[in-house]
């Protein structure tokens, strides 16, 4: 089942991963912290189109979201029933309430291959050979997973303020990259958040950044620049999305359930300070409906003639 401490699957990912970040790193130049973003870059790129699926999906959601509410109002009492009703009303509609979580899913075997090749494959890339590392895990009684390349070969994995990237950050590091993650990660939560959530999920998904730094602090510090650098990309592309697909010309219009608008009356002669000209031409208006209908109403008043001036003429 397990290939070198590894499952199979993820044994393939690390190994494709590893070219990509080694290509990088040799080929094009890049140190091996750029080379991590670069891999984040590449990664969100292939995912792309997943996104703009995901987008329209949430303003699906968003123009059903009153349909929605009226659901969980009317079956508030039913949780079963009211799951039926909410997945048959999907289907009706056509609607994947869990398109948004595809990319984030996506994602993850990227998160967990990095995590193991910062601990043992790209570790051995960065201040190898593996031999040279074993002595120093062996100096120190402990394993190779538990070394950081800074105690093998000084400043070898060094990036920006990180003094090591294949080993936990302490100190101010380790507090800058705990800030950059949390207001990279509330930022992305915020944007990608559904329309249709509840109070109780959007108070979840605003809370699990801070649950997540028990853990995120005893990663690697190379894995918390690829989390920043997903979540910045997150942001910015949210935005662009939001600039350029929610206001092209050639974006469907709202979905209206198959119904007609409703067209909103138009305010009376009174309503608008004009009555007075709606009540003459009532006036106008009735001499000629009287000669239509037969005659039955009363008579229209004759005209009123002109009185002749008095006087001698001069």
């Amino acid at each position: 089942m397990f290939i070198n401490g590894y499952i199979p699957v993820f044994k393939q990912l690390i190994d494709a991963f590893d070219a990509v970040i080694r290509f990088f790193h040799d080929s094009v130049g890049f140190s091996w912290g750029l080379s991590i973003i670069a891999l984040t870059v590449c990664v969100r790129a292939i995912l792309v189109p997943l996104t703009l699926k995901q987008y329209h999906s949430m303003q699906a959601l968003q123009r059903l979201a009153p349909e929605i509410k009226q659901l969980q109002e009317k079956y508030k009492e039913d949780k079963q029933r009211l799951n039926q009703e909410m997945m048959k009303f999907y289907q009706e509609n056509k609607v994947n309430p869990f398109g948004s979580c595809l990319p984030l899913l996506l994602q993850m075997p990227v998160f967990i291959s990095l995590f193991y090749m910062l601990r043992k494959d790209l570790k051995i890339d960065i201040c190898g050979p593996k031999s040279q590392i074993q002595a120093v895990a062996t100096q120190m009684h402990t394993t190779i997973t538990h070394v950081g390349c800074n105690e093998v070969v000084p400043g070898s994995a060094k990036f920006g303020f990180i003094p090591d990237l294949t080993a936990p950050a302490t100190g101010w590091v380790l507090i800058l990259l705990l800030v950059m993650y949390i207001g990279s990660q509330l930022g992305s939560s915020l944007l990608m958040m559904a329309p249709t959530a509840d109070k109780n999920q959007r108070y979840m998904m605003l809370a699990l950044p801070f649950v997540f730094v028990l853990f995120v602090r005893t990663f690697p510090a190379g894995l918390l620049v690829y989390w920043i650098t997903t979540n910045v990309w997150t942001v910015g592309q949210q935005y662009l999305i939001k600039r350029t697909v929610a206001h092209h010309p050639g974006a469907p219009p709202p979905d209206t359930g198959g119904k007609p608008a409703e067209r909103k009356p138009k305010p009376s002669g009174d309503a608008d300070g004009d009555g007075g000209s709606a009540k003459r031409r009532q006036r106008q208006a009735a001499p000629a409906a009287a000669a239509v209908s037969g005659g039955d109403g009363p008579p229209p008043r004759p005209p009123r003639k002109k009185k002749k001036r008095s006087g001698r003429r001069r």
